[in-house]
């Protein structure tokens, strides 16, 4: 909020009765996308007579003024700036209407304008109306501004609220996202007390007269010097009103933006980052609890209900029972104890009916496997990202957090994808075979999905894809689906067109992937080979 219209009308008040009077005795910048203004009464022989520094730090990423009592200049890598308005009075500090920039208003028509938008913030010379310098010449499109256009009419009205179909953000644009956050928290604060009048819309439950109330109650809290330091999203926030963490309150605007630049420059960069870390990690976390949830559903749905195997069971102690070529069928459900009507088709015997029900029931089975095996892996990929959370909390080196995020990948919102999305894949006999898709992919399916009960193949000495039998609770592999398994490995290779290819197998937990080792590349402890004919999907 520290750019905020709002603020910065205290601000310029401020401003106003410490520099007017003052001389424009030098500017200049020693750091990249920074510059330092010194006014002063007067210059003496070796100093200047009680100086007032404007520090402007202007960086796509964090635009903010402050004010220290000493700076002292590098006697290298320093460049003067604006030199034509040295020894130039200031004779006003001008604030634009309802925008992010203010002015010091100098002798000789001239008006140095700190335009504080965003990832645009800029320091423009103006003589008169038109623009005769700027501290950020990449920023072209500053060098057409006039400086009669910069004030910004707005009608704020009862009126204009209900032309606006109530929405305060399309009549109070300068509000920002801080002061939208607390009035997003008042609204939800103060229940409607007897609904909307006649002719108004409602909204969420809450009359436009209260939400009117409330903001007019804003603008007088806007107006008044109490300034909060907080920690909001992670991240120091300077504000006008209650939002976040308040770590510290000033009733001096310099003081207030002094502290304010001092500590988001101490913690800010790495609270920012660390912030920007966890958001990513929030959303992926509610994804994988939304997906978790559904699952969880499906798994009770298909859990609740009358089994296939059940209704095949019924039928076979029944088929003396059952009337040719019917559609439907009441017999008694000895599981439950109760009568069940069973559809048939009727072109099918009774028996035939009750394979049907026989093979529902075994795709049943395998649909249930994969639903707990997916839970399975969601809730271990929610526990890690917990984890991760837990872990960049705790942070406080900025260096470490980086390699942390870089190591673990965290720095993506890429929404967390099944193993069935990343790679290729088939069944057989019940059992998930996965096929990386390239080296990068290998390492992603060894490393990151595969665990250490499943079996890992590869055709041995050429190059090709890993491919992971998923492992079945309780069951050990058939020689059948290692084979099949095997016969993939061998055609996703350069040995395809081989009439026998050797294939290795082996447990995932015998594989490793040492540290510098080239991407696909894995070390064996252990293995076994088996020779098979190459065949694809």
């Amino acid at each position: 909020m520290h750019q905020n219209y709002h603020f910065l009308r205290h601000l310029t008040e401020a401003l106003r009765q410490e520099t007017t009077g003052l001389k424009f005795m030098e500017c200049f910048s020693q750091e990249k996308d920074e510059l330092v203004i010194i006014l002063a009464h007067a210059r003496g022989k070796n100093n200047y007579y009680r100086p007032f520094f404007i520090r402007a730090t202007l960086r796509p990423d964090f635009a903010c003024l402050n004010f220290p009592e000493d700076f002292n200049r590098a006697r290298q890598n320093s460049a003067d700036l604006f030199e034509n308005l040295y020894d130039l009075a200031v004779i006003d500090v001008r604030q634009f209407k309802n925008e992010r920039a203010f002015g010091l208003v100098l002798e000789n028509n001239y008006t140095v304008v700190f335009k504080l938008f965003g990832n645009r913030s800029n320091a423009v010379v103006f003589q008169g109306d038109e623009v005769t310098d700027l501290f950020h010449n990449r920023l072209v499109s500053d060098n057409n501004l006039h400086l009669s256009e910069l004030d910004r009419e707005l009608d704020q009205t009862w009126e204009a609220y209900q032309a606006a179909n109530y929405d305060h953000r399309k009549v109070f644009p300068t509000f920002g996202k801080e002061i939208n956050a607390y009035l997003a928290e008042q609204f939800e604060a103060i229940p409607a007390q007897s609904g909307p009048s006649v002719g108004s819309k409602p909204t969420d439950g809450y009359s436009p007269e209260q939400r009117w109330q409330i903001i007019q109650e804003t603008l007088n809290l806007l107006s008044r010097p109490a300034f909060k330091i907080s920690l909001w999203h992670h991240q120091p926030t300077l504000t006008l009103v209650p939002l976040g963490e308040v770590m510290r309150e000033h009733t001096n605007v310099i003081a207030a933006l002094n502290d304010f630049y001092t500590t988001y420059n101490r913690v800010g960069v790495i609270a920012k980052e660390k912030g920007d870390a966890l958001k990513i990690l929030q959303k992926r976390i509610q994804r994988t609890e939304h997906y978790l949830e559904e699952a969880f559903q499906k798994l009770l749905g298909i859990d609740g209900e009358v089994k296939n195997e059940e209704i095949g069971h019924i039928l076979m102690a029944n088929l003396h029972q059952i009337p040719e070529r019917a559609e439907r069928v009441t017999l008694f459900d000895f599981y439950r104890n109760q009568d069940i009507e069973i559809k048939l088709k009727p072109d099918l015997t009774p028996q035939r009916n009750a394979e049907t029900y026989y093979r529902k029931s075994k795709n049943e089975r395998i649909e249930i496997e994969k639903l707990q095996e997916n839970i399975a892996l969601r809730e271990g990929e929610l526990e890690e990202l917990k984890n991760h959370v837990s872990t960049i909390e705790e942070f406080e080196s900025l260096k470490l957090l980086r390699k942390y995020l870089k190591t673990n990948s965290l720095l993506s919102d890429a929404p967390i994808l099944s193993p069935t999305q990343l790679f290729k894949h088939t069944e057989f006999e019940g059992y998930v075979i996965l096929i990386g898709k390239n080296a990068k992919n290998n390492d992603l399916l060894t490393k990151k999905y595969a665990y250490k009960e499943d079996l890992w193949l590869h055709a041995r000495d050429v190059a090709g894809s890993h491919v992971v039998v998923k492992y079945k609770a309780g069951k050990k592999f058939p020689n059948s689906v290692i084979e099949r398994a095997a016969q993939i490995a061998a055609w996703y290779s350069k040995r395809r067109n081989e009439t026998l290819c050797p294939v290795i197998v082996t447990p995932k937990k015998y594989v490793r992937k040492p540290k510098g080792l080239p991407e696909g590349e894995v070390i064996l402890d252990k293995e076994e080979v088996v020779m098979i004919e190459p065949k694809g999907m």
